[in-house]
């Protein structure tokens, strides 16, 4: 049995975050002692690893506890679960190709000031100020 604080240095999950997952239903709510302090075993530690690792690769708090729930019934079909990875991956997918966009407008952005000058006539801020100044939506 674990308490909270071993479970969080394990898991390396803060222990207000720990609460949270039992709050939302993605971790059983632990046993307690007489002294009314959370004790959690090992199928305890291994979801919370579970959860970590989900929210690790991005996953929402819904899509998590949706893989729960097939986890929970191991003989339901993984096309759930292929579903909601394949739809985490277009959507990482589309934060990288913003990611991009936005590096390049930063790149040319900072390469327009050298900055020698003084802030008002700096490119930086100029570009900050008027978007018309940008070369591209982002």
């Amino acid at each position: 049995m674990f308490s909270i604080g071993e479970l969080s240095k394990r898991t390396k999950v803060k222990v207000s975050t720990i609460r949270y997952y039992e709050e939302m239903g993605l971790l059983a709510e632990a046993e307690r002692t007489s002294g009314n302090q959370r004790r959690y075993d090992k199928a305890g530690l291994e979801r919370l690893s579970f959860i970590r690792h989900a929210r690790d690769l991005g996953f929402s708090i819904e899509a998590i506890s949706s893989l729960i729930e097939l986890q929970d019934h191991p003989d339901r079909s993984c096309e759930a679960a292929t579903n909601i990875a394949t739809s985490q991956l277009e959507e990482v997918r589309a934060k990288i190709k913003r990611l991009k966009t936005l590096e390049k407008e930063l790149s040319r952005i900072s390469k327009g000031c050298d900055g020698e000058g003084v802030s008002e006539d700096c490119y930086v801020l100029a570009s900050l100020a008027d978007h018309n100044l940008c070369d591209r939506e982002h």
